[in-house]
């Protein structure tokens, strides 16, 4: 044994400083090995849409709704089931308009505790006693460990179990206990989050989904490319605010800047005012216009015009500083005929459907104006002072990356580089060459670099360059396409520009082989492993699968966002991963919060099982498993020291 080891020993004793301790904590760790697996849960794409979003959560993706259905579907008729169910889902607000119109709420309490303490019960019968205690709250920990584990149907436990709830009644707790045992459900229906990217972008409410994230008590993030933006907005890049105000603006969410992040973009709109006279069509807003008279709607599209031509010479100048992005396509104000309207691309002209370009200088198209750059720097300022969104930011670092190995499954959010034949793509930036696994990771280590060492005077650094390049590069993975045609979808009507040609890897992602490879690059067992991703919506209205290449690849974007589901015709999917196997739940368009409270409304989601193990899986057959494998190992080293008296 080396002076290594001993001194790793010796250190391990202090937390079991005898035999005893030792051997009690490998029965421990030995047992836990043999519990079935924990719950995972897997969602991706959810674009700002935090109504849907909860619901999922707070349902467990239908997990709930059906063990309610296997506790009491002889015992309740489907309305009560349905009440139970949006009592656990918004205990708080479903309990206010209970009250409203229950006789006799006490009896009420009763029941309904009862029934509560059940579903729990059920759900923590799969976990150690020792987790399903830390998982509890501070608050009513000890009561709702005596519940737990009472079986109230025993003669001399009865009494004890019923003074219990009537107690909790007459101190007017039940309200707090209902939300404390609710939110103790949706822990263990969920035991592990892992979000597949896009978080951002679209939708409403992206900050309450962030601050939704911030209280799981385990999760990880495979960023996307519309969480990269706002990850390069919080680190300082111009670009990537501009493209973060451009997108806002068109859907309408200007307000999740202001209001929630705390951010003054009045100069901007009085900019934007001041300047520009005129917008074509595509610069009309989306989104969020239903609280809206005609003159606010035309600042707004004005201003979604304004930054959209910031975005343009900001990028244009990253491209031109950066030849090794093979980009030069991309820049485009340097193509325009400003005299004759047009676009000079291949050779051909295309009409422009406006022409009203008052800040940009033909001879030097990419240089902004000063006013443009005193706005934009103004908005770096108020970016970097966020403090919410820098800690949401901070989160995102914290819990995130390019990929995660997790339990035999690779996690990213959009595609792995491939070339015509469907091998790994090399992709250089300066003197370093990398493909697969290798290229996330550097991709994974530029992004680090840029936010954390933030430089105040060096916004253009090379870190934050190559984060710009994850939005619209490519050969960037959670970009995935060729070209990002931004520009001829504002300006140019003919749709042969607007198309943007996949990466390889959409081509080759129903081919067995070629996954096989991608999963073996990752140091992933190919026979065993799945690739799970989202990015591309499903388009199952059209027919389309979310499972690819027999099973080996699935993709869980159906739809989350409202601005998709006219496509998927679906609001998203969740995988789950539990003990029988894999399993995709779709889901229905969520009516909304109020009917979930008031009329028992629920989510309408269908599950499939997509592979089904013979033998449940146990803890043992997971990472974490492999882990404890290993701490019982240096626990039995530890035990052997102290017997032969190498460690006191």
């Amino acid at each position: 044994m080396t002076s290594e080891r001993i001194k790793y020993l010796k250190l391990l004793s202090k937390q079991f400083p005898s035999v005893t301790a030792v051997n009690t904590e490998i029965i421990n760790l030995q047992a836990i090995l043999n519990l079935p697996k924990a719950t995972e849960h897997f969602i991706s794409d959810i674009h700002g849409e935090y109504e849907t979003f909860k619901h999922v959560l707070s349902n467990g993706s239908g997990v709930i709704r059906g063990r309610i259905d296997d506790i009491f579907s002889n015992r309740l008729e489907y309305q009560e089931r349905q009440f139970l169910a949006a009592l656990i889902y918004y205990p708080r607000e479903r309990l206010k308009h209970v009250k409203q119109s229950e006789a006799n709420i006490d009896e009420w309490f009763k029941k309904n505790l009862r029934y509560i303490i059940e579903i729990a019960r059920s759900f923590a019968a799969k976990y150690s006693r020792s987790k399903v205690r830390k998982t509890l709250p501070n608050n009513f920990r000890y009561i709702t460990d005596e519940l737990l584990n009472v079986n109230e149907n025993l003669m001399d436990k009865e009494a004890y179990f019923q003074a219990i709830i009537q107690t909790i009644i007459d101190l007017d707790s039940a309200d707090d206990f209902i939300v404390t045992i609710s939110n103790f459900i949706h822990d263990l229906a969920i035991d592990h989050l892992h979000i597949v990217g896009d978080i951002f972008d679209r939708g409403p409410s992206a900050d309450k989904v962030m601050d939704e994230l911030l209280e799981h008590k385990s999760i990880d993030i495979q960023w996307g490319n519309h969480d990269m933006v706002w990850m390069g907005a919080a680190s300082g890049s111009l670009a990537y605010i501009a493209i973060v105000l451009r997108i806002s603006a068109r859907y309408g969410n200007l307000h999740t800047i202001e209001n929630s992040y705390g951010i003054n973009i009045r100069p901007l709109s009085e900019f934007a005012s001041d300047i520009y006279s005129s917008y074509s069509e595509e610069f009309i807003i989306k989104a969020g216009k239903e609280n809206l008279n005609k003159k606010q709607i035309d600042r707004l599209n004005i201003v979604h015009k304004a930054i959209s031509i910031i975005q343009f010479k900001l990028e244009g100048q990253i491209i031109s500083r950066n030849p090794d992005f093979g980009m030069d396509d991309r820049k485009i104000l340097d193509r325009i005929d400003f005299k004759k309207g047009v676009l000079l691309q291949d050779g051909k002209e295309y009409p422009l459907n406006d022409t009203d370009f008052p800040t940009i200088d033909p001879k030097n198209p990419f240089e902004l104006t000063e006013a443009e750059e005193e706005v934009m720097n103004n908005l770096r300022k108020g970016f970097l002072k966020s403090e919410k969104l820098q800690k949401h930011i901070k989160f995102l670092f914290a819990k995130g990356s390019m990929y995660l190995k997790y339990n035999g499954l690779l996690l990213f959010h959009g595609a792995i580089p491939l070339d015509n034949n469907g091998k790994l793509k090399e992709v250089k930036f300066g003197k370093t060459t990398n493909k697969g696994m290798e290229l996330l990771d550097f991709f994974d280590i530029s992004a680090r670099t840029a936010f954390f060492s933030k430089r105040n005077k060096k916004t253009n650094s090379n870190d934050l360059d190559i984060m710009w390049y994850l939005w619209c590069g490519p050969d960037s993975p959670l970009f995935g396409k060729k070209k990002m045609a931004t520009f001829e979808r504002y300006f140019i009507d003919n749709k042969e520009l607007h198309k943007e040609q996949n990466n390889a890897y959409f081509d080759f992602r129903d081919d067995v082989e070629v996954i096989k490879m991608i999963l073996r690059d990752f140091d992933l067992n190919p026979e065993k492993s799945h690739i799970v991703n989202g990015h591309v919506p499903v388009k199952v209205k059209k027919g389309e699968s979310p499972i690819k290449a027999k099973g080996k690849v699935i993709v869980i974007d159906g739809g989350m966002s409202k601005a998709y589901q006219s496509v998927t015709g679906l609001a998203g999917y969740t995988l789950i991963y539990n003990s029988y196997g894999l399993v995709i739940v779709a889901h229905q368009k969520f009516s909304s919060k109020r009917k979930a409270i008031e009329e028992g409304m629920d989510m309408i989601s269908e599950a499939t099982y997509l592979e089904k193990v013979p033998k449940r899986k146990r803890v043992s057959d997971t990472d974490i498993g492999s882990d404890i494998m290993m701490e019982i190992q240096d626990l039995k080293e530890l035990r052997k020291a102290y017997n032969i008296g190498l460690v006191k």
